[in-house]
């Protein structure tokens, strides 16, 4: 496979604890959608259906699928301020040099915002059975007369 971008020779290679074809010349990489989950997944625990929609909408870019060459399209991964390219064939996803990290970084970002939600919910409901409870229903109302 060549490199959309560049032309050279992808290699097998590894990172972030994930197989991908990497291009040794420009550092970019092509991973297939179990390798994209897969690298999620290194710091990403809540399951897929809460890291949100991967692709909303795509532009048509110039650079080609390494597999069919099919015009790569341009989308905003799940909505977050970086952009990556898909094959719209679904033979993979073409990530820049180092794009790799910032993917681990924004599902770790998230992965954060979900605890950080689930505990004040939790939070929430522990006040609102409180303010239910008898206890302080009784309470109040001997203030109030």
């Amino acid at each position: 496979m060549k490199c959309p971008i560049c032309g050279t020779e992808l290699v097998q290679s590894r990172r972030s604890g994930v197989e991908v074809e990497l291009c040794p010349t420009c550092k970019g990489m092509w991973l297939s959608r179990a390798e994209l989950e897969q690298l999620e997944d290194k710091v990403f625990d809540f399951g897929d259906d809460k890291k949100g929609t991967l692709v909303f909408d795509s532009t048509v870019t110039d650079a080609k699928c390494p597999q069919c060459e099919k015009p790569l399209r341009r989308f905003r991964y799940r909505l977050f301020d970086l952009e990556m390219d898909f094959c719209d064939e679904g033979h993979g996803f073409w990530l820049e040099a180092d794009e790799d990290a910032r993917v681990l970084e924004l599902m770790k970002k998230e992965e954060s915002d979900i605890e950080r939600k689930a505990l004040a919910e939790d939070r929430w409901a522990k006040q609102l059975r409180h303010l239910r409870s008898g206890g302080f229903l009784d309470r109040l109302r001997g203030l109030l007369g």
